[in-house]
């Protein structure tokens, strides 16, 4: 037993003397690699590579998957264990995995703080960290088409919708917050609607295969391909605030993990988001590096 206890100091000296700091050290202790999923469009890639490099500031190895899928596709996968952490969205979780019906008029602390509570209560699964943004679903039109026809608001589109083709994103066609409810509020029911990718949908208007699309209002697409985004003018669409969610128990036996995440809050802001963006859409980069320079200029991490 003194022996072992002996070793073990040794070992521990040889590190100090060797140059290992006390964050290498804690970074040499036993700890999971942390699985981040994703969904199908630039923001969550870039939101999963600034979780994975807190994480991996305060010790963790990290796999991002890039693109993993859909709403449920990455809630069912944390659920099972086979990721850990992803970013959701407050009125997306409301609406979609919690399945509550939609409050008369949207109020965004009201929806926060049910959601909070539905996780939890329902699948055991934390809100970590609340980002400071939101990327709200809206339906965006050609700026020139709007003008054109004098088209500022979705209840504008009555008269033209009949005849439009819509874009959407592989989710927002058929869930209970996006078109059902566009046509359950407004009365308003297109001629037809294609799914993609939100790269390929931005496209599909962009080249006129589509008429309108379900767009994300943090897409810098939507000025550079110079889109009118709709003012959803009776309040049919719920807030849609990011946020980290990861199970109760990944979080208890994973403090440092939380801890890392929660210097996120609040650090995020719209504009923030749009620009980060407009460095995947326009500029290039890869979600990785936008994710970095943006840690760095917020000293959340050291370069």
């Amino acid at each position: 037993m003194k022996k072992s206890v002996l070793m073990v100091i040794l070992i521990v000296v040889a590190l100090l003397v060797s140059g290992c700091s006390e964050k290498e050290l804690n970074a040499s202790a036993e700890k999971p690699t942390v699985v981040i999923g994703s969904k199908l469009f630039q923001e969550s890639y870039i939101l999963a590579h600034i979780a994975a490099l807190m994480l991996e500031d305060a010790g963790y190895e990290t796999d991002v998957v890039e693109g993993l899928g859909g709403t449920f596709v990455n809630y069912e996968a944390l659920k099972k264990d086979e990721i850990n952490t992803y970013v959701e969205y407050t009125g997306t979780a409301y609406s979609q995995i919690l399945k509550k019906p939609p409050l008369e008029v949207w109020d965004p602390e009201v929806v926060y703080t049910e959601t909070e509570k539905g996780l939890k209560e329902t699948d055991k699964i934390i809100v970590v960290s609340t980002l400071g943004f939101e990327d709200a679903y809206a339906i965006a039109v050609k700026e020139d088409w709007a003008e054109a026809n004098n088209v500022t608001k979705i209840s504008d589109l009555n008269k033209h919708a009949s005849q439009m083709t819509i874009g959407t994103d592989p989710e927002f066609a058929t869930r209970e917050d996006g078109l059902p409810r566009i046509k359950d509020v407004y009365g308003i029911e297109f001629k037809d609607y294609k799914q993609a990718v939100a790269t390929v949908m931005y496209e599909a208007i962009k080249i006129d295969d589509v008429d309108a699309i379900s767009a994300y209002t943090t897409d810098t697409r939507n000025e550079v391909f110079n889109l009118r985004v709709l003012q959803d003018d009776q309040n049919s669409l719920p807030p849609y605030d990011a946020m980290y969610i990861m199970t109760e128990e990944f979080a208890t036996n994973n403090p440092d993990a939380v801890a890392a995440l929660k210097k996120l809050d609040g650090r995020i802001d719209t504009d923030t988001m749009r620009s980060l963006n407009y460095k995947f859409d326009v500029e290039k980069m890869e979600p990785r590096d936008i994710a970095r320079e943006f840690l760095i200029k917020e000293g959340l991490i050291e370069a």
